[in-house]
């Protein structure tokens, strides 16, 4: 029985672990979970060769030590029609009508099953350019852009996943201070990551401080400073987190196959650069499983074990390509042309940390040049030996493969065995966000990021309503504590709170030598740092040679790093209410219910008693002369509330079929259970195109915006949901000397949205939670 932390197990049952519809344990252990995945991706081996390639690939997945992307775990060998790609970046939008909604059909059908997406929208014509035959100006980017996040809004309300994009445009587009502004509005194009494409001509231009011209089809629109545009993506970045930049010169000039294809997007983390249609195919070794004789002199990775897995996890991963659904066409002929993989790593951190290496220092610089270097050797040397008995993928031109930038830095012995059997997957490495597997592995560091918090409290939901504290602890934190009881910790235990921007910058640089694609990450910098400083990170991380740069810094729009302040005092906290999730099985009949994701929805709708308490509240929008007044009913059970019905009238009849309409779905989403919290955050997420308003301090979006907060106001009063402003106790335990250890969630962290605790982390270009697993990338 494998032996991991309460919330590693949670992990499992939540997201990993196979069940019925109704809620049957299919995967009565991880190790099954684990039989299930090896013999899914052997079942494309030749008859006579699947059980030993079974149990090779369950030896390289046991104790965690090569783990598949969460989408392989969760859907390899269930029989469900679904697709083991995590995202994709879609086909070249068309500048014309019907093809800007023919690729939105595709965009919805594509996460519909759960893909993530990334699209550039640079082919569309600015705003103001003349539509010929129509007699009209064009509505530029932006426009449609808001359409892809509404259809993504949709989207993630009907399913259990949330919605994931990636929005690119070059630095040389019309519209691009437009694109760079967009997210200046709080409310808009929420389910978007943006990132601008950033050209070597440009850097040169900003570097001597040259003029840039503004050009579409051949026409310039506008002249700008080229320094002042850096600036202007600068200015934005430091204020509310985006854009991104992505060099993307870079990205195509170091591609294997810059023969056959021009790379203009990347998926929604940026890990992976794709062309049209092309899909990312993900999974990891986990480090820390490989250091011997961690916290000693001696201690480093068995080299020889990660050579094995790692040969082990390309020929699983290639397996992938063939035994995944897709959900076009064009994204199989696409996987299926080219067979890219992404394979990366997780717990780095943990790794230097077992091996007495500082994050960002010159020993761990050299450690993780070695480590990688080792990975891409036995990554490549792997898939020539499949090549050998597969056949290389179909679009493996030998001399032009191997006149590629990239490849011509390849070992010399690496490049004989292309060269002698070509090669079974044109790029290999790429470095994916592991948040939700890293926890899921027994808490490992995810991906390259440093340690976030080697130490915090988590409150758990018991089955009676109440919560108890749980101590939740990174890998090599608790491994320390195993081996060396309450000795202090070493100074090379840092984590993110103590590093300077330029140490993220250097792992991320040196990492990048040995991917092939590119690299999940993001820099943290304090809240604090200077606008000069924080330019310079960019410029920092083009000159060291990475593929983009994503920084986060605690901001007014995305979210400020948590004040937490003890309590004067201290009270005995009351019972909480019992919600949906943890309905006693008493309480509902079993054909009454399903559980998908760890969340128990009901399909029929509750009885409405004769009387309920509720409570009814006014809101005034300034645009209306009339105030709405909004009536939140809850019906009790066991002595617990949860919401029931809404009513929303005014006298203002101009609102009437509207209200009623939402009032009708809201109440009828209530009456059926499950996790209803999400109505809250899809009103909050909704933004009026004329503008929203300032209203007691904090601008809110849109009326319907307005109407939600109301609403949220009351589930936290009800304690059906809880604020994302916490009190820490005064007292708690301390676990490390000196740390952050034992604070109410990891310090730094925010509010999550779902559990309401402040483990909510930006890392590898996505919001990922601690406590509940939540990740806003899916």
């Amino acid at each position: 029985m494998v032996s991991i932390a309460p919330i590693s197990q949670q992990i499992w049952d939540m997201k990993y672990r196979l069940k019925e519809a109704d809620g049957t344990v299919i995967d009565a252990t991880i190790e099954d979970t684990w039989q299930r995945v090896a013999t899914a991706l052997a079942a494309v081996e030749p008859p006579e060769t699947r059980a030993r390639h079974a149990a090779d690939f369950h030896s390289a997945l046991a104790d965690f030590r090569f783990m598949p992307a969460g989408r392989i775990v969760a859907g390899a060998g269930t029989d469900r029609r679904v697709t083991l790609f995590n995202c994709f970046v879609m086909g070249t939008v068309p500048d014309d009508m019907s093809g800007i909604f023919e690729h939105l059909r595709e965009a919805a059908l594509t996460m519909q099953q759960g893909g993530g997406i990334g699209y550039d929208f640079s082919t569309l014509r600015p705003k103001g350019a003349p539509v010929k035959g129509v007699g009209a100006d064009a509505s530029g980017p932006l426009p449609f852009m808001d359409v892809w996040d509404s259809m993504c809004r949709t989207i993630m309300s009907a399913g259990s996943r949330r919605g994931a994009m990636m929005a690119t445009m070059r630095c040389d587009h019309p519209d691009i201070e437009a694109f760079i502004a967009a997210k200046r509005d709080p409310g808009r194009l929420r389910m978007f990551n943006l990132s601008v494409l950033v050209t070597d001509p440009f850097m040169a231009a900003v570097e001597r401080d040259e003029p840039w011209n503004l050009v579409f089809d051949g026409v310039v629109y506008k002249t700008v400073q080229a320094r002042d545009l850096w600036d202007t993506i600068m200015k934005a970045t430091y204020a509310y987190a985006e854009p991104g930049v992505i060099f993307i010169d870079r990205v195509n000039r170091l591609n294997n196959l810059w023969y056959a294809e021009t790379i203009s997007a990347t998926n929604p983390c940026g890990e992976q650069p794709l062309p049209p249609y092309g899909a990312c195919l993900l999974g990891s070794v986990n480090l820390a499983r490989f250091v011997r004789n961690p916290f000693e002199e001696t201690a480093d990775l068995d080299l020889a074990d990660l050579d094995r897995v790692v040969r082990l996890a390309v020929r699983m991963m290639d397996n992938v390509v063939d035994a995944s659904n897709f959900p076009l066409p064009e994204q199989l002929a696409e996987a299926k042309a080219k067979r890219r993989i992404g394979l990366g790593v997780t717990g780095l951190a943990d790794a230097l940390i077992m091996c007495r290496a500082r994050y960002g220092g010159p020993q761990a610089l050299r450690l993780i040049e070695r480590w990688m270097h080792q990975i891409q050797r036995s990554a490549y040397l792997a898939s020539t030996e499949l090549a050998a008995e597969k056949g290389a993928f179909p679009l493996f031109d030998r001399e032009k493969y191997l006149a590629g930038e990239a490849v011509r830095g390849l070992d010399a012995d690496v490049r004989a065995a292309i060269a002698a059997h070509g090669i079974r997957n044109a790029l290999l490495t790429s470095i994916a966000p592991t948040g939700t597997i890293s926890l899921f592995a027994d808490n490992v560091s995810s991906g390259l990021e440093p340690v976030f918090s080697f130490a915090y409290t988590r409150k758990v939901l018991m089955p009676d309503g109440t919560r108890r504290e749980e101590d939740v602890t990174d890998y090599a934190y608790r491994l320390w504590r195993r081996l060396k009881g309450e000795a202090p910790l070493p100074d090379y235990f840092v984590d993110a709170q103590v590093l300077t921007p330029a140490d993220h910058v250097r792992v991320q640089a040196m990492v990048q030598k040995y991917v092939d694609s590119s690299i999940s990450k993001t820099i943290n910098c304090p809240e604090d740092i200077s606008f000069d400083a924080f330019k310079d990170v960019y410029l920092m991380a083009w000159a060291e040679g990475c593929k983009g740069c994503t920084t986060y810094r605690p901001n007014d729009i995305t979210g400020s790093v948590l004040s937490v302040e003890p309590k004067k005092e201290e009270k005995k906290p009351e019972a909480e209410p019992q919600l949906p999730l943890e309905t006693p099985a008493a309480s509902v009949r079993h054909e009454d219910v399903y559980e998908a994701g760890g969340v128990v929805y009901m399909t029929r709708p509750l009885d409405r008693p004769e009387v309920l308490p509720g409570k009814t509240y006014k809101v005034r929008w300034p645009e209306s002369e009339h105030a709405l007044y909004i009536t939140v009913n809850d019906v009790v059970q066991e002595g617990r509330r949860r919401p029931f019905e809404v009513f929303i009238n005014s006298k203002n009849m101009e609102h009437y079929a509207w209200t009623v309409a939402l009032t009708r779905m809201i109440s009828a989403v209530f009456r059926r259970g499950g996790d209803v919290a999400f109505v809250v955050e899809e009103l909050k997420a909704v933004f009026d195109p004329r503008g929203g308003y300032w209203m007691q301090g904090r601008y809110v979006p849109s009326l319907l915006a307005a109407i939600g907060e109301v609403i949220e106001q009351h589930l936290i009063d009800i304690g059906f949901i809880q604020s994302a402003k916490v009190e820490v106790p005064e007292k708690f335990q301390r676990l490390a000397e000196g740390g952050n250890a034992g604070t109410a969630g990891p310090k730094g962290a925010r509010g999550c949205p779902r559990c309401g605790q402040p483990s909510l982390v930006r890392q590898e270009g996505c919001d990922a939670c601690f406590s509940c697993g939540y990740s806003k990338c899916g």
